[in-house]
């Protein structure tokens, strides 16, 4: 990859044109990350591509990926595990994010997650304009019965989301 111009290297272009620019083997080479002695990320890229495509990828077991020179376990497992997410996005609609229509709703889906913990949290769920949850963080762990977070952490952790609401809260480990 040391011969490949830096602004063309495949971080280094996603980082400067978004990954729609990018093309399969750019892709994959940043889901393996890095080369090995005798190829770049970028040429083991297209090595896992040539015999069966992106398409075929998806259908390529572990054992197959491991026959690349240069793939051992590990990227084998990143390119599965890539490939899986991929296939989640597809396959999870929209019902995997709870609208929150209501106070009773908003604590029937934050209670499980964050209702038992042995010191107070202050956290924000991020709403997209449906209000079905973007994700919920928490921004500050505190102590037995206090929590402190600037209003900047919510409002950042809110911007970096593109929520269009938020619901703030907090649990109380006394009950």
């Amino acid at each position: 990859m040391k011969s490949v111009a830096l602004h063309d290297r495949p971080r280094e272009k996603l980082e400067r044109l978004g990954a729609s620019a990018l093309g399969d083997n750019e892709l994959l080479a940043i889901v393996l990350g890095h080369g090995g002695a005798r190829a770049s990320a970028l040429d083991l890229a297209n090595s896992v591509l040539a015999p069966v495509g992106l398409h075929g990828l998806v259908r390529t077991r572990q054992g197959e990926l491991r026959r690349v020179p240069g793939i051992g376990a590990a990227r084998a497992a990143q390119v599965q595990a890539a490939i899986e997410l991929g296939r989640r996005t597809l396959t999870r609609g929209e019902e995997a994010r709870p609208q929150m229509s209501s106070p009773r709703v908003v604590a029937e889906y934050l209670l499980p997650q964050f209702g038992n913990r042995s010191v107070e949290q202050f956290g924000v769920l991020l709403l997209d304009t449906k209000h079905r949850v973007l994700r919920a963080s928490i921004l500050s762990v505190g102590t037995l019965d206090a929590s402190i977070v600037h209003p900047r952490e919510v409002f950042r952790e809110a911007t970096s989301a593109g929520a269009a609401a938020l619901v703030l809260f907090h649990n109380h480990p006394s009950g």
